[in-house]
């Protein structure tokens, strides 16, 4: 596992990360019966779609996949008085398994966010929360169920998702500096 050669994931590796998950998850499920996806606005929702695509075919039957807006739950930002909720679940989640998915997870604080806004949605049977990397880094007790890749980055590093809605290629960066805000 560790770190990156060369600083970077290509779309090939993207894939055998995401397809390695899927089979995880079918796997601890032992099949799709009862499981939905749900993607964390914004970086993780097209991680969950590509998710929830590997797993419907590989078992021959839809994976239902939604977004979570997690804003008004963050504690490091101010929410709007005017906020809406820009969430997508058309599905139930009560009693089901919820596979909660990120793009990196490091001090899963977006993942206690997510948590909070999951429940206002419905009380699911299970949640496991699947990462496509983890870059370590923890302040809360928060660890992935399933994860692509593991890797190490610096205090002065952070780690860029692309992932495409067709067009584009899929790569994963470790890059130097500050991470943009692209909220």
């Amino acid at each position: 596992m560790g770190r990156m050669s060369d600083g970077q994931f290509d779309a090939t590796d993207v894939r055998r990360m995401l397809g390695r998950m899927a089979h995880q998850v079918l796997e601890a499920n032992r099949g799709a019966a009862g499981l939905v996806v749900v993607g964390i606005l914004t970086r993780g929702f097209p991680v969950a779609k590509r998710l929830a695509f590997a797993m419907t075919q590989i078992e021959g039957t839809t994976v239902p996949c939604g977004s979570l807006d997690i804003t008004a739950h963050r504690d490091d930002a101010e929410v709007a008085v005017d906020y809406a909720d820009k969430s997508e679940i058309p599905f139930a989640i009560t009693g089901r398994t919820v596979i909660l998915v990120d793009e990196v997870i490091q001090t899963g604080r977006t993942v206690r966010a997510a948590l909070d806004a999951l429940m206002r949605h419905g009380r699911p049977g299970e949640v496991k929360l699947a990462a496509l990397i983890d870059r370590g880094g923890r302040e809360l007790p928060i660890q992935p169920d399933f994860v692509g890749r593991i890797v190490e980055v610096g205090a002065d590093e952070y780690v860029d998702v692309r992932i495409s809605d067709g067009a584009g290629e899929d790569t994963v960066a470790i890059v130097k500096g500050a991470m943009p805000c692209t909220s």
